[in-house]
C-alpha cells in the first residue's frame, strides 16, 4: 500500500462521517481481483453504542504497537517484519490428537486457530474441546456484537449443552448422583485452550446450576433422551439462549453477577459449532459465522464445499421465514437497510433479548437495575416492533459424511470472510499445506552430492520463501486477509498500516478476526471405509 493510501486511511479517519440518529458508516477495504475498492456499509448493530463487558480480560496485541487514537500528533504505519509477526501470531492455538503411541487414531488430525482483534476489547470468542463421556470433539466460534459478554458467555457454555444433550440416561445419574453426594464430577469436557482465552470464573458455579438444571430436565423425561445428533445440538442452542433470558430475569442479590447476566442478555453472539466423530461431521450454525470443507479433487485441484448458509437479510430463506412467522402487515419493515429491523445485520443470534422480549418486559428488566448505561446497556425499541420474538438463537444442522478427499475445515467469524471469499480460504489452506509437505520432505538430490550442489538445492529453497512460512494456518490466513493486495499478494506496507490502526479507526477498515481450522486424517478415514 503507498504512502498515498496510507495518508488517505489517516485524513479520511478524521473527518469520519457520524449519522445522528442511525449509526456509524464505517469504510471497508474489500479486496478486488482487479482493484481495491473503498466501500461504505453499516456497522454490524447500528443504534447501540458498542458496549463491552467490563469483566473482560481477552488478548490484544501490544499497545506500543497500536495507535488509540487518530488525533496522535506523530501518527506512523511503520513497523518492523518482527512486530507485525508478534501481532499476528500472539492469539496462535494449536493440538494435535495422538494415543500413547504417539500416533492419531482420531479422524481430526490437529487443529490450529487464531485471532486478531478490531474491537477494544475483542468481541470474538472460539472454543475446542474433546468429549470425555461421548465420542467425538467439538470446535466453535462465536461472533459478538454490542459487546463481548454473550460471546463470552455462549463460549463457555454451550459445547457443555451439547455433550449433556449427547449423554446417555446412565451417563446423567451418575454425575446427578456425584452432584448430590457432594463428590467430584467426573469431567464432561477437555478444553484445548489458549493460555490468554478468559473465562467467567466469578459466575461459573451459576453457570454450572444452570446446566444441572438441565440434564435434571432430561433426566424427568420418561425416557432414554434418545436425542440425534442433529436433535442435540439444536436443543442445546435452543436451551441456553433460554437461560441466558432466564438468568437476567431471575432474583439476584450478587450484583457482579446481577451485572453479567444483564451484559450476556443485552448483548448478542452468532455461532458455529462443528462435531466430528469418526466419519461424521455435523456443522450447527445460527448468525453468519461460516463453515467451509476443503477438497482435494482427483487431479490435484482444490474444491469447496461450504457447509453453512449465513443468515441474513441477503438470504432469500431467512427472508421467506421471517414472513411466515409475522404478520403481511409487516413484511416491509422486517428488514430495513438490509438489516433486521433495521438493526442487525444476522437475522438469528445468542442473547439480543432487545429483538426478543416484549417492551414491558424490557421496561421492567431495566428500570429494576442498577446503572444499566455504566454497562453500556441501552434500552432502545425500534420503530414497528410488534409482535416479538423477532430473533431466534436455533440453528442450522449441516451433516456430511467425511470421504478421505475431505482434507480440512474452516470455521471463522465473518471478519475473514468478509475479506477473502470460500474459494481463496480454501485454496490458500492448500497451497499452505503443500508448501509445509515440502519443508517436511527430504531433500532431493543427485549423486554424487557435492557441497556446491547442496548449497544450491538450500537457495532454491529459501527462495520459495517457505523458510519464513507461518506454521499456524490461521495466522496465514489473517494475514491475507488484511495484508493483500489486489493481486492476491501479501503487501508489507499495507500490512502495517492495518495493523497500527487506532482503535477509533480499526473498525472502519476490518472486523475481528477469528479462525480455526481443523485437518482430517485421511488414513483414518480409509480405515473406516475398508472395515464397513
Amino acid at each position: 500500500m503507498s504512502r498515498t493510501v496510507s495518508s488517505w486511511i489517516l485524513s479520511s479517519a478524521r473527518s469520519s462521517i457520524i449519522l445522528q440518529g442511525k449509526g456509524r458508516w464505517y469504510s471497508i477495504c474489500i479486496p478486488n481481483r482487479n482493484k481495491i475498492k473503498w466501500k461504505l456499509v453499516f456497522s454490524k448493530i447500528c443504534p447501540y453504542p458498542a458496549g463491552s463487558c467490563s469483566l473482560d480480560r481477552t488478548f490484544s496485541f501490544p499497545k506500543a504497537f497500536r495507535h488509540t487514537s487518530t488525533e496522535e500528533e506523530q501518527f506512523s504505519f511503520q513497523l518492523s517484519p518482527a512486530q507485525i509477526n508478534d501481532i499476528l501470531r500472539a492469539g496462535e492455538l494449536s493440538h494435535r490428537t495422538l494415543d500413547l503411541n504417539g500416533k492419531s487414531a482420531n479422524s481430526v488430525l490437529r487443529f490450529e486457530s487464531n485471532q486478531l482483534a478490531s474491537n477494544s476489547p475483542m468481541e470474538d470468542r472460539r472454543s475446542a474441546a474433546t468429549c470425555l463421556q461421548t465420542a467425538g470433539m467439538m470446535f466453535g466460534v462465536f461472533d459478538g456484537h454490542a459487546g463481548a459478554a454473550c460471546a463470552q458467555a455462549v463460549s463457555e457454555r454451550l459445547l457443555h449443552y451439547i455433550a449433556v444433550s449427547l449423554m446417555p440416561r446412565q451417563s446423567l445419574e451418575e454425575i446427578e448422583l456425584a452432584v448430590e453426594a457432594m463428590k467430584p464430577v467426573r469431567p464432561i469436557l477437555q478444553w484445548h485452550r489458549h493460555p490468554n482465552d478468559v473465562e467467567y470464573r466469578e459466575i461459573t458455579s451459576q453457570y454450572f446450576e444452570n446446566l444441572r438444571v438441565y440434564w435434571q430436565h432430561l433426566l424427568d423425561l420418561d425416557a432414554e433422551p434418545g436425542f440425534s445428533l442433529e436433535e442435540a445440538m439444536i436443543c442445546a442452542f435452543k436451551r441456553l439462549d433460554s437461560d441466558i433470558s432466564l438468568e437476567v430475569q431471575a432474583p439476584q442479590e450478587n450484583e457482579l453477577m446481577r451485572n453479567i447476566a444483564l451484559q450476556v442478555a443485552f448483548s448478542g453472539a452468532t455461532a458455529c459449532v462443528a462435531h466430528i466423530d469418526g466419519v461424521h461431521l455435523h456443522v450447527a450454525n445460527t448468525g453468519d459465522c461460516r463453515a467451509v470443507l476443503g477438497v482435494l479433487e482427483e487431479d490435484g485441484t482444490w474444491s469447496t464445499l461450504p457447509l453453512t448458509r449465513d443468515h441474513n437479510a441477503y438470504d432469500e430463506f431467512e427472508i421467506r421465514r421471517l414472513k411466515r412467522e409475522h404478520p403481511r402487515s409487516e413484511e416491509k419493515t422486517l428488514f430495513v437497510n438490509d438489516r433486521l429491523l433495521g438493526i442487525l445485520m444476522p437475522s438469528r443470534a445468542f442473547g439480543d433479548v432487545q429483538l426478543k422480549w416484549s417492551k414491558e418486559l424490557q421496561h421492567s428488566i431495566l428500570e429494576n437495575s442498577c446503572d444499566v448505561e455504566a454497562l453500556n446497556i441501552y434500552q432502545y425499541v425500534p420503530p414497528n416492533y410488534h409482535t416479538p420474538p423477532y430473533l431466534t438463537a436455533e440453528p442450522e444442522v449441516t451433516y456430511h459424511k467425511l470421504r478421505s478427499k475431505d482434507k480440512f475445515l474452516v470455521i471463522a467469524s465473518d471478519g475473514l470472510w468478509e475479506m477473502l471469499s470460500n474459494e481463496k480460504v480454501v485454496k490458500l489452506v492448500g497451497a499452505h499445506l503443500t508448501e509445509l509437505n515440502m519443508q517436511k520432505s527430504p531433500l532431493a538430490f543427485k549423486k554424487p552430492v557435492n557441497l556446491g550442489y547442496m548449497h544450491n538445492l538450500l537457495l532454491q529453497r529459501k527462495s520459495k520463501g517457505l523458510g519464513s512460512l507461518d506454521q499456524n494456518i490461521a495466522t496465514h490466513l489473517i494475514r491475507h486477509a488484511i495484508g493483500s493486495n489486489e493481486y492476491g499478494e501479501v503487501d508489507p506496507e499495507k500490512l502495517a498500516a492495518m495493523l497500527t490502526l487506532p482503535e477509533d479507526l480499526a473498525r472502519m477498515y476490518r472486523d475481528d478476526i477469528t479462525v480455526t481450522v481443523v485437518y482430517f486424517n485421511s488414513e483414518t478415514i480409509e480405515d473406516y471405509y475398508r472395515n464397513h
